[in-house]
């Protein structure tokens, strides 16, 4: 689940992974937010950056960094290339 390359964050994943972490919510403005510890941003690779999908179960907050996967968009750009160059001439006619 994390990176074998980073040892420094062998405990940090531990302590999450193996023991639940208490927080509160925090005012900010009108607002609420959650501080997250720093060791488990860099466990997370997370930034300020870094957007984030907010979900829910019904039952818990569900938060998942979003990563820009370039991979992807290469494969999905090469994908409508092939579309487009095999299906041209039906494309064409349904332009007009």
């Amino acid at each position: 689940m994390f990176d074998e390359f980073r040892p420094e964050l062998r405990e940090v994943h531990n302590r999450v992974i193996n023991k639940m972490m208490t927080k509160r919510l925090q005012a900010v403005g009108n607002s609420s937010g959650i501080i997250i510890d720093k060791p488990i941003l860099e466990l997370l690779r997370i930034t300020s950056e870094t957007e984030l999908d907010i979900s829910t179960d019904g039952e818990r907050l569900i938060v998942t960094p979003i990563r820009s996967d370039d991979g992807r968009k290469r494969k999905l750009a090469r994908a409508q290339e092939r579309t487009l160059k095999t299906h041209e001439r039906t494309f064409r006619k349904l332009a007009k």
